[in-house]
């Protein structure tokens, strides 16, 4: 099977969602609807160790799942990437020296200095050395660029070696210019078109979250390739909303 990291490096379009609920039976639900890959995410989410490794569970083998950790910190990424995730989204990523930061904890070394030990992702120990002599060709290293200071620096950070793709936080990098939420303002708009022409220069796979299709469109027009549409919460909630407003409307 192409790994999620090869997947990205041959461009292929993967579209995913955002899962913030605590619940196998969701993330089963849209592994069945058909999403390429699930953003799981422990940084604005309830997720909890025990609760990733319990949704990673329940949909192993069906598609990759790539995980947002809580911080870029070497605790934080080496106990996500030990649950067996197939990638790590990293928030806040503001300038190289934190993007050199992110890949010396997720790659073993001599490329890194992820530490070593037996959990999920080398089957408890049965496959240990089939996981390690791998997971530093297969393990995706995402960061997100996610405020001005990022924007600032993008062509350095998209130099760091071991960086496989950027995603763009557009709410929160909104906020950093002052522009909460307005996310079509020409500020806004202005800095995600640099990171977008960093990106594509150097050759590296670029995500967008949005809370609806309509949302990601232009960026995959642009040749996004990560698409992040919509969090299951707010799905199970407009669909909810449409059916009550239906009902209310039949009676």
């Amino acid at each position: 099977m192409t790994s999620f990291r090869q997947r990205l490096k041959n461009n292929e379009r993967l579209l995913g969602t955002m899962v913030t609920l605590p619940s196998a039976a969701v993330a089963e639900l849209l592994v069945g609807v058909g999403f390429d890959w699930l953003f799981l995410d422990a940084e604005h989410g309830p997720l909890q160790i025990s609760e990733l490794a319990d949704l990673l569970r329940a949909v192993a083998g069906r598609i990759p799942c790539a995980v947002r950790t809580p911080e870029n910190s070497e605790a934080a990424i080496k106990q996500i990437l030990d649950l067996g995730a197939d990638a790590i989204i990293v928030p806040q990523v503001n300038s190289p020296a934190e993007a050199a930061d992110v890949v010396k904890f997720a790659k073993y070394p001599p490329e890194g200095s992820r530490g070593v030990g037996l959990a999920r992702a080398h089957g408890y120990g049965l496959s240990f050395q089939e996981y390690v002599e791998r997971a530093n060709e297969d393990v995706a290293v995402i960061v997100q660029a996610e405020h001005i200071d990022a924007v600032n620096q993008i062509e350095e950070i998209v130099e760091v070696p071991g960086i496989d793709g950027v995603i763009i936080g557009p709410y929160d990098l909104s906020a950093s210019l002052n522009k909460m939420g307005q996310v079509t303002d020409p500020a806004v708009t202005g800095a995600i078109d640099r990171v977008t022409e960093a990106c594509q220069n150097k050759g590296l796979a670029l995500g967008i979250f949005g809370v609806s299709p309509a949302a990601v469109a232009p960026y995959m027009e642009q040749g996004y390739s990560m698409i992040i549409a919509g969090v299951d919460m707010t799905l199970l909630l407009n669909s909810a909303q449409s059916t009550l407003s239906t009902l209310r409307e039949i009676g």
